[in-house]
């Protein structure tokens, strides 16, 4: 069983009709008790790093995500859910993050070229830097859904994937069981279930 994390934040839907068209099991909460009963573990996420961290806090929901990563249960992050997983963002001021990988959030407009828009949307391909289970069904050049305005740095030990944005932009990021994508699985089509389904075998 999967649970989604529920913190009115994330993009609930088509993440579950995604798990559900892969038969996979999954319950849609914000109650720790609920998704104690999950063996897996996802943070959705859409809109403002300090919004999501502060409905995190006031849930109580950013310390048990905490104690489970320690207690090795797989947690996967999605577009903001990844960023949450980091030390700090930058986003709108200076945010703490989850800790849970090290690294910080900054705005993609003070790096990229000045002829690249932000934010970084739609359709891209992703280039696979170091083998792993979350992407043992696909392969560098497979593209994946994008929507983002800030990006992790600082965090190459963990990096799994990047993306070319006029530069390398962090794309999936694992440390031990905990793990995440900056792009959308649940909208990146046939590569996206894929991602998907091989985290439902960690």
């Amino acid at each position: 069983m999967i649970g989604i994390v529920d913190y009115g934040v994330g993009n609930l839907y088509s993440l579950g009709s995604s798990l559900s068209s892969l038969s996979l099991k999954y319950t849609v909460s914000g109650d720790s008790n609920a998704l104690d009963m999950c063996d897996r573990i996802i943070l959705p996420g859409v809109g403002a790093f300090a919004d999501a961290a502060l409905k995190l806090r006031q849930a109580g929901l950013d310390r048990y995500l905490i104690e489970q990563a320690a207690r090795g249960k797989p947690l996967m992050g999605i577009c903001l859910g990844m960023q949450l997983l980091f030390d700090i963002s930058y986003e709108f001021g200076e945010h703490k993050g989850l800790g849970l990988i090290g690294g910080k959030v900054c705005p993609l407009a003070d790096c990229l070229p000045k002829e690249l828009k932000v934010p970084h949307m739609g359709w891209n391909a992703i280039d696979i830097v170091r083998d792993d289970s979350l992407l043992k069904y696909v392969k560098s050049g497979e593209y994946m859904y994008f929507v983002h305005s800030y990006y992790a740095k600082d965090c190459d030990a963990d990096v799994i994937a990047y993306a070319d944005y006029g530069m390398p932009v962090t794309a999936a990021v694992r440390r031990g069981n905990v793990m995440g994508a900056q792009f959308h699985p649940e909208k990146s089509g046939a590569a996206g279930l894929a991602i998907l389904k091989a985290f439902s075998e960690i």
